[in-house]
């Protein structure tokens, strides 16, 4: 009885400092421009001002950076389960020579860090012309990435071979295979690799500061720096919009935690 009192009182306290910046930047939001720097610091505001929200989402064209956000999030989405699950179906089904040497050097290529290969990307992209655009956000993403060919790959190990033969039998092909039967068998999979994009994607600053320069192609995340200038940050604004744009990773993490809990779990069994 003892040990579980324990246990959920460190349970609750560990939350409390979990969720405590969480309700500072929610605060920080609903405060007037007065209130933010009053000493000691206000936990509840006064007046909530709600408008804080609709003034800086309105304060910077953030419908566009909306739309960029969502632009490179599904085409990306797209490409990484495209191109992902075909390497990850040839690694898994395909004898080939060098196959598991091959599949070593794709897992080793996680260890370098993106900022070593920044850039070499940049030169690349520079000199095809891409830089400004959105490309270099949305093209490397047909070409897969290591850590999803791997969770896909582990995922098709449990599927029994039995079902490709008896589908070469009835005369499909490779692709035939991959496309009817894989495909709808690793569903889970999938969605599972989709969620990660989607928050890896949407909470990406690194990239598109690099990559783009006109305001016109800004993510939300480069929209969200708008409001740090040169010598003050606009503290109200800044976290307004901070909640706006962490809400859809919030609710696809919430409406999606099965599969990421069970799916993270269960490729590693193979």
């Amino acid at each position: 009885m003892i040990r579980k009192a324990i246990s959920y009182t460190s349970l609750i306290f560990f939350s409390f400092l979990f969720l405590a910046p969480f309700y500072w930047m929610v605060s920080t939001a609903l405060k007037s421009d007065q209130e933010i720097y009053t000493y000691p610091p206000k936990w509840i505001p006064d007046v909530l001002h709600w408008e804080n929200f609709a003034n800086a989402w309105m304060s910077q064209p953030f419908n566009l950076f909306l739309q960029n956000s969502l632009s490179v999030t599904l085409l990306t989405t797209i490409g990484q389960l495209i191109s992902s699950s075909l390497v990850a179906y040839g690694f898994a089904r395909f004898t080939f020579k060098g196959r598991d040497f091959l599949f070593m050097v794709v897992l080793a290529t996680m260890m370098i860090p993106w900022e070593v290969t920044m850039i070499p990307l940049y030169m690349e992209f520079n000199y095809l012309n891409w830089i400004n655009t959105l490309k270099p956000l949305i093209v490397p993403s047909f070409f897969g990435a290591p850590f999803y060919i791997f969770l896909i790959r582990q995922f098709i190990l449990t599927i029994p071979r039995e079902l490709d033969e008896a589908a070469r039998i009835d005369g499909a092909g490779p692709f035939q295979i991959y496309a009817r039967i894989v495909v709808p068998l690793m569903m889970p999979a999938l969605i599972l690799i989709s969620v990660f994009n989607i928050m890896n994607t949407w909470n990406d600053y690194l990239g598109p500061l690099i990559f783009l320069n006109d305001q016109s192609q800004y993510t939300l995340t480069l929209g969200l720096a708008q409001f740090k200038g040169m010598y003050d940050v606009e503290a109200t604004g800044l976290m307004a919009v901070t909640i706006l744009i962490s809400l859809p990773p919030l609710v696809l993490f919430f409406l999606a935690q099965r599969y990421i809990v069970d799916n993270a779990a269960g490729v590693g069994i193979k």
